[in-house]
């Protein structure tokens, strides 16, 4: 039972969660505006070439010189018959195609790695503050006299610490290779 008045349906989202989606996208568009001008182009030169538009613009320009440079195309001369100029063009548009795409994947992947920044932090303080209130319940157990599985309780109740952790993932990954 949501602690909160629904007002339309029971799937509405909390005013809570509304607030921290409304926060969310804010801090989004402040990114975006933070970009660079350069990285702006490259985003939007990256998101023009991953849509169909671009594949149909490719067609119609690619398909053109081809029919024209096979004589298929009446009242047009081929200027390219061999398809080496063609070859060129496409290759230097390849360059700078995933150029622009490693440019986006870059700042993607700055922006990823925030998230997982705060995601760290955030579990990290959910863990420190369950282990906590964890402690407060296994006090209150014991001060009114409730019988509770201590190697159980104690397990709960053990801090963990962060690079425990991961030392103990790297060294799982270093005997796995």
């Amino acid at each position: 039972m949501p602690t909160y008045a629904s007002r339309q349906s029971d799937r509405e989202l909390s005013p809570s969660l509304q607030q921290n989606i409304r926060e969310i996208e804010e801090r989004r568009r402040r990114e975006s505006r933070a970009a660079t001008r350069e990285e702006r182009v490259a985003e939007g030169i990256t998101r023009f070439a991953g849509s169909m538009a671009f594949v149909y613009v490719h067609l119609v320009i690619y398909g053109s010189w081809i029919l024209v440079n096979l004589e298929a195309v009446p009242g047009f001369r081929p200027f390219d018959p061999s398809f080496v100029t063609l070859a060129m063009v496409a290759s230097v548009e390849a360059i700078f195609l995933s150029t622009f795409v490693l440019i986006s994947q870059n700042r993607s992947a700055a922006a990823e790695e925030k998230r997982a920044d705060l995601d760290l932090q955030i579990s990290m303080l959910a863990e420190q503050e369950l282990t906590k209130l964890a402690q407060l319940v296994a006090s209150i157990a014991e001060h009114i006299g409730v019988a509770a599985h201590k190697h159980e309780v104690d397990e709960i109740m053990r801090e963990v610490r962060p690079e425990t952790i991961l030392d103990e993932i790297a060294a799982q990954q270093r005997r796995s290779d």
